[in-house]
C-alpha cells in the first residue's frame, strides 16, 4: 500500500481540524447538558460516541497523543450506570480542553502539551466507580447473540447493532484474522477499512491503531450490508494480509414485504450498496476568496463597460447600436448582480457556529465569580460572512465575562433587590437593512455612570467642570478607552481594564459600531452593528478638494445643504440647525470662501450615524452611490488610520474608503480649536499616488 502523498495528508489533516473543533463543541454541550441534568443517559452515551470518533480520527492521522487520551476517557465513560455522572462532567469539560490544546500544539507543530490533568480526573471517576454497589452495576462487554466464543461485544458496540434494527439491511460482526506473513499492520488496517466501506455501512471498528493491530493481529468490525456472508469472504479476504474471516449475523431484518425480499435480493448480487447523496461539499474558504476577488474584477469591468456605453451615447445619440448596448450590459448587470449574490451566500454562516461556544464560556466565568447565570440564545439562524464570524469570538467573550463579572449581581444582591436569584445573560442577532446587529444584554445592576465619571476626573481623563456636562453616552466613551476600569478587585477574568477597547479595536476593524444601552438596577445591553460582508459594499461618493472619497451607504441618514452664514460656533464646536436639531459639523478639507457680492457659499453636509451618534460631514461635492470593490491598502504605502480602503471606478480612478470612526474621534479631538483651518484629515498627495500605484490604477487625482 503507498503512502499518502503530502498534499493528501494535509488536506487529510485540514479535514481533521475542522471535524475536531466540531466535535469538542459537541462534547461541550453535552457535558453541559449531562451537568444539569445527571439523569440524562442520552447525554452520556453520546459523549460516547464523539469522543469514539475523535479516537479514531486522531489515531488516523497519526496524532497519537490524543487518541491515547480519547481511549483512555473513552473507557471511563463505558459504564454508564455505575459511575458519578457530575463527575464525568467535568472531567467531559478537562477533556475538552485538553483535545483543544493539542489540537493547537498540532496545528503549529508546537510541543503537545500534557494530559496529567486529564488522568488525574480520570483517576477521580474511578474512585467514585469503586464506591458503588458492585450488585448495581452492568457488565461493560456482552457475549454476540448466538453465544459462540467469536468475539465479545463492548456495550458501545452492542448500542450501535440495537441502533442498526431500525435498518432494512441484515447486520455482521466480523473478525478478521491476519496473515502470519504480513509485517505492515499499519497499511493492513488501512485495506481492510477501505474493502469494509466498499461492502456496506461500517458501524465499529477496531483496534485504531497499527501498533494495536500488530500486538492483537485481529480486527474486530461491526458491518450492515445486504451482501451474503460468502459474498464478504470473497471481497474481505486479501492474500498476504488477511488469513481467516468469522461472520456473525448479529441481526437480520424480517421480510415483511415482497419489496423488501426483492431489494435484499438486489442488494446481495450488487457488490457496492447504494450510498445517500451527500448535500454538503466542504470548499477551502481562500477558493471562496479567490471566487469572491475574480467577483470584484468583473464588477469593476462592468463600471468600465457602463462608462464606455455612456460615452458612446453621449457621441452618437442616434445610433441604433446604442440601444443594443444597453440591452446587453442590462443582462450582464442582471447576472452578475445574481452571481455577486450566490458567491456571497457561499461565505454566509449562520451566527450558531458563533454562539455554540458560550455556554461553556459562561458555565467556566460564572463559576469563578460566584454567580448563578442562564444564557438565553436567540436569533441562531442569522447569517454572517465567515471572516467576521471568526474575528468576532474575541470580543463577544470579552463582554460576556464583563457582564458576569461586572455587570450581573450575586444571588444574594439579587434578592434583596426584589430581582430573579438566576441572573440572565441573553445573545441575539438579526439583520437590520445591509447590517448583522449582535445584542449582549444582561439584566444586572447597570452602569454606574457617576462612577465612571469620578474615575475619568481622577485618570485626568477630564476636569470635573467638564465631567459634569457630559452626557451619558460620552461618559459611556471613557469605558472604551485602554486601562480604563471601574473595579476595586482584581481577579483573573476582569478589573484589569482590558478588554472594552479590545472589543472596539476589533469591531472597528470590521467596519462596524459599538454601542450602548444601560438602565440603573436594570441591566446593560452591548449592541454591535457589522456590515454583512467586507469585501463589496455600496458607497456615497464626494469630493473634497477635488478628491474623490467615499462612505458606506448605510452609515448615511440623509444628504442636504448649507451655507456658511448657518454654521454657528458652540463651545467650541461648529454646529448648524436641521429641523430644530443641532448637528455637530466635522470638516474634512478646508472652510470656502466668500463668493463676490458678499453671501457665503454653499456646502453639502453628509448626516452619518455612528453608534447612536450623529454628525455632519462637510465635503465640497456628492457625486453620487456606487458598488465599490474594497480593495486593501498596504500600509507602508498609506499610514494614514482616516483611510480603511480602496477602490478603482470604471474610469480607472481611486477612490478612498474614509473610516469613519477614526475621523470622528479625530475631529473630538480637535475640539476647541479656534478658526476654520480644518483638521488635517485630507491625505498629502504624496500618500494618495502610493495608494494608487499600489492598486494599479489608470487615473490618479
Amino acid at each position: 500500500m503507498s503512502p499518502l502523498s503530502d498534499d493528501r495528508a494535509a488536506e487529510l489533516r485540514n479535514l481533521f481540524f475542522e471535524s475536531a473543533e466540531e466535535l469538542l463543541l459537541n462534547l461541550n454541550e453535552h457535558a453541559l447538558k449531562l451537568e444539569k441534568s445527571p439523569e440524562d443517559t442520552e447525554s452520556l452515551r453520546a459523549m460516547r460516541r464523539v469522543v469514539h470518533t475523535l479516537k479514531g480520527d486522531a489515531a488516523a492521522c497519526g496524532y497519537r497523543e490524543m487518541s491515547e487520551s480519547a481511549h483512555a476517557f473513552e473507557d471511563a465513560l463505558m459504564a454508564e450506570d455505575s459511575i458519578e455522572r457530575k463527575v464525568v462532567a467535568e472531567g467531559a469539560f478537562v477533556a475538552c480542553d485538553l483535545f483543544s490544546a493539542m489540537l493547537n500544539a498540532y496545528r503549529r507543530r508546537k510541543r503537545v502539551p500534557s494530559a496529567q490533568a486529564l488522568h488525574r480526573q480520570l483517576a477521580k471517576l474511578h474512585a467514585t466507580t469503586k464506591k458503588k454497589p458492585a450488585g448495581k452495576s452492568r457488565t461493560r462487554t456482552g457475549k454476540s447473540p448466538a453465544g459462540a466464543n467469536v468475539v465479545e461485544w463492548s456495550e458501545y458496540e452492542l448500542r450501535v447493532v440495537e441502533q442498526a434494527r431500525s435498518g432494512e439491511q441484515p447486520v455482521y460482526g466480523l473478525r478478521l484474522n491476519l496473515d502470519r506473513g504480513c509485517a505492515m499492520a499499519e497499511a493492513a488496517l488501512h485495506m481492510v477499512n477501505a474493502a469494509l466501506a466498499r461492502c456496506g455501512t461500517l458501524l465499529s471498528f477496531r483496534p485504531d491503531s497499527g501498533r494495536e493491530l500488530a500486538e492483537s493481529r485481529q480486527i474486530i468490525a461491526i458491518l450492515s450490508s445486504n451482501q451474503t456472508p460468502e459474498r464478504l469472504r470473497s471481497q474481505l479476504l486479501i492474500p498476504g494480509v488477511i488469513a481467516q474471516l468469522e461472520a456473525q449475523i448479529l441481526y437480520q431484518p424480517a421480510p415483511d414485504s415482497s419489496a423488501k425480499t426483492q431489494a435484499a435480493d438486489a442488494g446481495a448480487a450488487q457488490p457496492e450498496t447504494s450510498v445517500g447523496v451527500e448535500h454538503t461539499l466542504r470548499v477551502d474558504a481562500e477558493r471562496i476568496d479567490n471566487v469572491l476577488n475574480q467577483l470584484g474584477e468583473l464588477i469593476l469591468g462592468r463600471s468600465m463597460l457602463q462608462q464606455a456605453v455612456q460615452e458612446f451615447a453621449e457621441r452618437f445619440p442616434r445610433d441604433p447600436i446604442r440601444s443594443r448596448l444597453n440591452d446587453a450590459l442590462a443582462f450582464q448587470t442582471r447576472v452578475l448582480n445574481e452571481l455577486q449574490r450566490s458567491v456571497m451566500m457561499i461565505r454566509m454562516v449562520p451566527v450558531e457556529q458563533l454562539f455554540r461556544r458560550f455556554p461553556r464560556l459562561v458555565r467556566d466565568a460564572s463559576r469563578q465569580c460566584s454567580r448563578d447565570v442562564d444564557l438565553v440564545l436567540a436569533g441562531q439562524d442569522t447569517d454572517l460572512d465567515k471572516s467576521i464570524l471568526d474575528a468576532l469570538a474575541e470580543p463577544i467573550s470579552h463582554l460576556i465575562r464583563n457582564a458576569i463579572s461586572h455587570g450581573l449581581e450575586s444571588t444574594e444582591e439579587r434578592r434583596l433587590a426584589g430581582k430573579p436569584e438566576r441572573g440572565t445573560l441573553r445573545l441575539d442577532a438579526y439583520h437590520h437593512g445591509s447590517q448583522v446587529v449582535l445584542e449582549i444584554s444582561d439584566d444586572g445592576r447597570g452602569i454606574d455612570v457617576e462612577k465612571i465619571r469620578k474615575k475619568a476626573v481622577a485618570r485626568s481623563l477630564a476636569t470635573a467642570e467638564d465631567a459634569s456636562r457630559l452626557s451619558e453616552d460620552e461618559i459611556y466613551k471613557f469605558i472604551f478607552l485602554p486601562g480604563f476600569t471601574t473595579a476595586e478587585v482584581v481577579t483573573e477574568i476582569s478589573g484589569r481594564g482590558v478588554g472594552l477597547d479590545v472589543v472596539q479595536n476589533t469591531i472597528e476593524r470590521l467596519k462596524g459600531t459599538v454601542s450602548l444601552e444601560s438602565t440603573a438596577g436594570k441591566g446593560t445591553t452591548f449592541r454591535l452593528r457589522l456590515p454583512l460582508t467586507l469585501a463589496i459594499i455600496k458607497a456615497v461618493l464626494f469630493r473634497v478638494e477635488n478628491r474623490l472619497y467615499a462612505v458606506p451607504l448605510n452609515t448615511v441618514g440623509e444628504m442636504t445643504r448649507a451655507s456658511e452664514s448657518d454654521v454657528h460656533r458652540v463651545e467650541g464646536k461648529e454646529v448648524v440647525q436641521i429641523r430644530k436639531e443641532i448637528l455637530p459639523l466635522v470638516r474634512l478639507g478646508r472652510p470656502a470662501r466668500a463668493e463676490a457680492g458678499g453671501d457665503k457659499s454653499r456646502f453639502f453636509i453628509l448626516v452619518v450615524r455612528l453608534g447612536g451618534e450623529r454628525q455632519g460631514l462637510v465635503v465640497d461635492e456628492i457625486t453620487g452611490q456606487e458598488e465599490l470593490v474594497i480593495k486593501a491598502v498596504d500600509n507602508r504605502l498609506v499610514t494614514s488610520d482616516l483611510i480603511s480602503g480602496a477602490s478603482i471606478l470604471g474610469n480607472g480612478q481611486v477612490v478612498l474608503v474614509l473610516n469613519l470612526l477614526a475621523v470622528l474621534e479625530r475631529a473630538r479631538q480637535a475640539k476647541g480649536r479656534q478658526g476654520n483651518a480644518g483638521w488635517g484629515l485630507l491625505l498629502p498627495t504624496a500618500e494618495v499616488r502610493k495608494a494608487a500605484a499600489g492598486l494599479g490604477a489608470e487615473k490618479i487625482q
